[in-house]
C-alpha cells in the first residue's frame, strides 16, 4: 500500500508502506513507524532508530523532524488506529461493542455462544484473547494496540468470522485504540470505581467509556443496556438523544424483563419476560450477576436481528467463563470458586452473589494490584469484610511496588483479616480452612497464569493451585 493511501492524503515521494508499528524494535524494511507519545518516554525521540532499521515514512506530532516522509497530526495515536484499519480492511460483518466496568468478558463470550447456538460463524476478542472456531490467539490487553487489533480483525474474517462480540475497555478508549472498528452494536453493562490512577477521576473515567456511544458507534447502530448497572440512565439518555436504536435488559429493563432470579446448587432459576412471553430458565451460572450479563447477551444479539423466541430458550446452553465464578474443586462437603473480581464493586457483587450457594460460611482471599488505583485497595477489603465471614489478604499482581505496603492499604478496609503475602500459602491455608457448607472465593486474577512480580511475571494459576490444595487436604483426610 502506497503511503498517499494508508494516509489519506497527497504525500511526495510515495513509499510503498510493508508494514505498520509503534515500537521502533519491531521497524522493519518498508515499516511506518508511529512515534506516539507516551507516559515514560516520547517516541520521537525513537526516530532515529527507526530510520535506522528502514522505516519508510513516520507519522508524529507536529515539530517532529525525519529524513523520512513525515505525516504529520496533532492525534497520532487516533491516525494511527485510522491507518491500521485501512492497511488491515477485512472486519466481521457485524461487531458489537461491550463496555462498562464489570461483566465485559462474561457478556462478549455469552454473545458470542448465542450467536454460534443461532448457527453464526461467531468469535470474541478481549481479556481472554481472540477465539472463534479454529481461531485461538492470546493478547496482552483487552483491548489491543490498534495494529495487532485490526490484524486480528483481518485474520479472524478471513477464518470465516462474521459476528464479532469484542471487550472495549477504558483505556482502549481513551487512546484510540478501537478507532477505526465497525461498530453496529455497543452494550453496556455497569460504571464503578476502576483505573482512577490513569483517568482524570470517576468522571474522565466514565467519559472514556462514553466514546464508544458517541465517536465509535455506527450512527444507525443499536446500543443494549443493562438498567440494573450504575450508569446505566446517562447511556440510554445518551443512546435516545441521538436516535439510536435502544434495547433495555435486566429488572429494570423493558425489552427484557429479568423479572426473578433464584440460585440453586447448581446455578440460577430465572423468570424472564420478553416480547410480550414469559420464560422460565434454568441458568448453569454461579451469581445473580450472571444473569444480567446472560440476559444483556440476549439483548445484544437480538439487536443483531435475531427473535427474543428463538435466543431466550439458548440461555439455559451456556457454558461458564473460565476464571468468572469458576468452580475448581470441593472438599469436606465445601467448594472451592475462582473469579477476576479486582475492584470494590466487583469483590462485593462476587461475594454478595455466591452467599446463596453457601450453606455456611463464605471464605474470601482478596489482594489488589500494585502500580494502579491506590485508592480502591482499601475499599477492597472493606467490601470483603462487609460480605465475607473470614477474610486473607495476599498478594495480587504487587509488580514494582512493595507487596507488603499494598497488602497493608488492604487490611485497613478489613482489619480483622489474616495476612498471609505468599500467594500460594494463602490459597492453602483458605482451602484448609473449608468445612462443610462453606464456599470459598479466590477473587482478583480469575483466568490468569501468571502473577507480575517486579519486572517478572512467574507461573501462577489460582485454579491449578486451588486444585492441588484440594487434593493434598483430600489425602490428609484419607479421602
Amino acid at each position: 500500500m502506497r503511503l498517499s493511501e494508508l494516509a489519506n492524503e497527497s504525500v511526495t515521494p510515495d513509499p510503498q508502506i510493508t508494514g505498520l508499528t509503534a515500537d521502533s524494535r519491531q521497524v522493519g524494511k518498508g515499516f511506518l513507524f508511529a512515534a506516539l507519545p507516551g507516559v515514560v518516554a516520547d517516541g520521537v525521540k525513537f526516530i532515529p532508530q527507526a530510520e535506522e532499521r528502514g522505516a519508510a515514512a513516520v507519522l508524529a506530532r507536529p515539530g517532529a523532524r525525519s529524513k523520512l516522509p513525515l505525516i504529520v497530526d496533532d492525534c497520532p495515536r487516533r491516525r494511527l488506529s485510522d491507518m491500521a484499519a485501512r492497511f488491515f480492511p477485512d472486519q466481521p460483518r457485524i461487531i458489537a461493542g461491550i463496555t462498562g466496568t464489570n461483566g465485559k468478558t462474561s457478556t462478549a463470550r455469552f454473545v458470542s455462544e448465542l450467536w454460534s447456538l443461532c448457527g453464526k460463524r461467531a468469535g470474541s476478542l478481549g481479556t481472554l484473547g481472540a477465539t472463534a472456531q479454529n481461531f485461538e490467539r492470546k493478547l496482552s490487553h483487552t483491548t489491543p494496540e490498534p495494529v495487532t487489533l485490526h490484524h486480528m480483525l483481518h485474520e479472524m474474517t478471513q477464518s470465516g468470522v462474521t459476528h464479532l462480540a469484542m471487550e472495549v475497555s477504558s483505556h482502549g478508549l481513551a487512546q484510540y485504540r478501537a478507532d477505526g472498528v465497525n461498530f453496529s452494536i455497543a452494550a453496556f453493562t455497569n460504571i464503578s470505581q476502576d483505573h482512577l490512577d490513569y483517568h482524570d477521576g470517576f468522571d474522565g473515567y466514565f467519559a472514556a467509556k462514553m466514546r464508544l456511544f458517541t465517536d465509535l458507534l455506527a450512527p444507525d447502530g443499536a446500543v443494549v443496556v443493562n438498567m440494573d448497572g450504575r450508569g446505566a440512565a446517562e447511556i440510554k439518555k445518551l443512546a435516545v438523544e441521538s436516535g439510536l436504536n435502544v434495547i433495555t435488559t435486566g429488572a429494570a429493563g423493558a425489552d427484557l424483563t429479568l423479572v426473578s432470579s433464584a440460585p440453586h446448587y447448581g446455578g440460577l432459576k430465572i423468570d424472564l419476560s420478553a416480547g410480550g412471553r414469559r420464560f422460565t430458565l434454568n441458568l448453569p451460572l454461579i451469581g445473580a450477576f450472571q444473569a444480567e450479563n446472560a440476559v444483556l447477551a440476549a439483548g445484544v444479539v437480538m439487536a443483531s436481528g435475531a427473535p427474543a423466541e428463538t435466543v431466550v430458550p439458548l440461555l439455559e446452553k451456556l457454558s461458564g467463563v473460565p476464571g468468572r465464578m469458576q468452580h475448581v474443586a470441593e472438599i469436606a462437603g465445601g467448594a472451592i470458586y475462582v473469579d477476576y473480581a479486582h475492584t470494590p464493586d466487583a469483590v462485593a457483587t462476587a461475594l454478595q452473589a455466591i452467599r446463596p450457594h453457601a450453606d455456611a460460611r463464605v471464605i474470601a482471599i482478596i489482594g489488589a494490584g500494585g502500580d494502579r488505583d491506590k485508592e480502591k485497595r482499601r475499599l477492597m477489603g472493606a467490601a470483603a469484610a462487609a460480605h465475607a465471614d473470614l477474610v486473607i489478604v495476599t498478594d495480587d499482581n504487587p509488580r514494582s511496588e512493595d507487596p507488603a505496603v499494598i497488602r497493608a492499604a488492604v487490611l485497613r478496609g478489613c482489619p480483622g483479616a489474616e495476612d498471609i503475602g505468599d500467594r500460594g500459602m494463602a490459597i492453602a491455608r483458605g482451602v484448609a480452612m473449608v468445612e462443610k457448607g462453606d464456599v470459598l472465593l479466590i477473587a482478583g486474577k480469575g483466568h490468569e497464569t501468571g502473577q507480575q512480580v517486579g519486572n517478572k511475571t512467574l507461573p501462577f494459576d489460582d485454579a491449578a493451585v486451588a486444585k492441588a490444595a484440594a487434593a493434598n487436604r483430600m489425602k490428609e483426610l484419607g479421602r
